[in-house]
């Protein structure tokens, strides 16, 4: 029976038969020759249909399971986590590089952020999101790991989770709008949930301890 393909990032679909694979597109940003360049290799392997993919990515549904290493090939790109016990995914929203309400660069740290790491090996899957500002739009309050934008810095979340047993993410710390702190606050995040003996998501962890707890495991480390 055939089953995913973890090291070709290739999900079986429900035929059973075909997969999907999903290139790496950091943030959802890309250009027009990355662009086309997917549609001429969907279009050279008989790809059956492209989506576009809540994790910002674009999706090639039908792939043929002897077509796999072809199209890698031929894309060029890294896979997208859209499988495996890692970061799956850093949503981000435009922040202030286009949007009228962005009060802080959610796009520079964003990419920061998914360059560290996206595709780390991890005890349980993750997602991260960075908005900009409060109105969440990467949707950084149900995500592990959350950074969203005030007018004073960031406000940084842990335990958010949309699957199944939904759970609005617990406000962790406040920063300064400095990169570098942020950066440090998630460093801290991810070496505990590493280094925890846990192989629970996030949000189960933080609400075993409580966010006191995990707060001051986390900070005061």
């Amino acid at each position: 029976m055939k089953k995913d393909i973890l090291e070709k990032g290739a999900i079986l679909q429900r035929d059973r038969e075909t997969y999907a694979i999903a290139p790496h597109i950091p943030g959802g940003i890309t250009d027009t020759v990355t662009l086309r360049k997917i549609c001429d290799v969907a279009e050279r392997y008989g790809v059956k249909e492209l989506k576009l993919t809540s994790a910002q990515r674009i999706a090639l549904m039908g792939v043929k399971e002897e077509d796999l290493d072809a199209i890698w090939s031929d894309l060029d790109q890294q896979p997208g986590a859209a499988i495996g016990l890692c970061v799956r995914s850093v949503k981000i929203c435009p922040g202030t590089t286009w949007c009228k309400r962005g009060v802080q660069d959610s796009v520079t740290l964003g990419l920061k952020i998914d360059t560290l790491y996206h595709a780390m090996e991890l005890p349980n899957k993750m997602k991260m999101g960075i908005s900009g500002c409060m109105l969440n739009c990467a949707e950084t309050m149900v995500k592990d790991i959350g950074v969203v934008g005030t007018p004073k810095g960031w406000r940084i979340y842990v335990g958010g989770n949309a699957g199944a047993r939904p759970r609005i993410g617990d406000l962790l710390t406040e920063t300064a709008p400095d990169d570098d702190e942020v950066l440090a606050v998630v460093g801290r995040i991810v070496a505990y949930y590493k280094g925890c003996g846990s192989e629970q998501r996030l949000g189960r962890i933080v609400e075993q301890m409580g966010i006191e707890e995990f707060r001051k495991a986390v900070m005061e480390c």
